[in-house]
């Protein structure tokens, strides 16, 4: 492919709009940057996750969707699976992810706001912080030849009926931060998925 910036996204959920968002936006950056020729390595979680997960196989599908459907760019993304399992340790995962991909050649690493953690036991609430696996990363040592891309908030923007970068200065054009744990749940609970087209792009669901 004659990649000459390798920029590395894992995760493990359906791609939705705010994803797609970051990745495209980061892409563009990096041309922006003088880089010619970016390459997205799209990092799909593929190992043991928790019984009420959605199977792997069903999320590869909504992979190859995403390109059918050129939301992604076919000819400069690469799709495979992490056979690596969901341990839910939010800041050590996230430092497991990054270094893996930093081994097999990525130069950047895009960064999600998501707790991903096992709630506790007795509250229910999250364990970790959404933003405790982005804060960990920027200060771990060792990642000399990877630069950390932070994930800015995305939702949908009532105005411009699109996917977009919150702005904190008009927080009502917005609607429904998208966190990993949202993409999980309002398909599950939506009769019609094409209810959710801001989540996704029609067609997909």
């Amino acid at each position: 492919m004659n990649a000459d910036a390798i920029f590395a996204f894992q995760l493990h959920n359906l791609v939705h709009n705010g994803h797609a968002l970051l990745m495209q936006d980061t892409h563009k950056q990096l041309l922006e940057r003088g880089y010619w020729c970016p390459v997205l390595l799209l990092h799909p979680l593929g190992g043991w996750t928790r019984d009420d997960d959605v199977p792997l196989m069903w999320w590869m599908k909504k992979h190859a969707a995403v390109l059918e459907e050129g939301v992604l760019n076919l000819e400069t993304t690469v799709v495979v699976i992490f056979p690596s399992p969901m341990i839910y340790a939010e800041p050590t995962e996230a430092q497991q992810h990054c270094r893996a991909r930093m081994v097999v050649g990525a130069n950047f690493y895009i960064v999600g706001q998501d707790s991903a953690g096992m709630p506790h036991p007795e509250t229910g609430e999250d364990v970790y912080e959404q933003t405790h696996g982005t804060q960990t990363l920027t200060m771990a040592p060792g990642l000399i030849t990877l630069e950390i891309v932070l994930f800015q908030d995305a939702a949908y923007n009532k105005k411009k009926r699109q996917m977009d970068y919150c702005d904190t200065e008009h927080h009502e054009d917005f609607e429904l931060s998208l966190q990993n744990t949202n993409a999980r749940i309002l398909p599950k609970k939506a009769r019609n998925l094409l209810k959710v087209s801001w989540l996704l792009k029609p067609g997909l669901c």
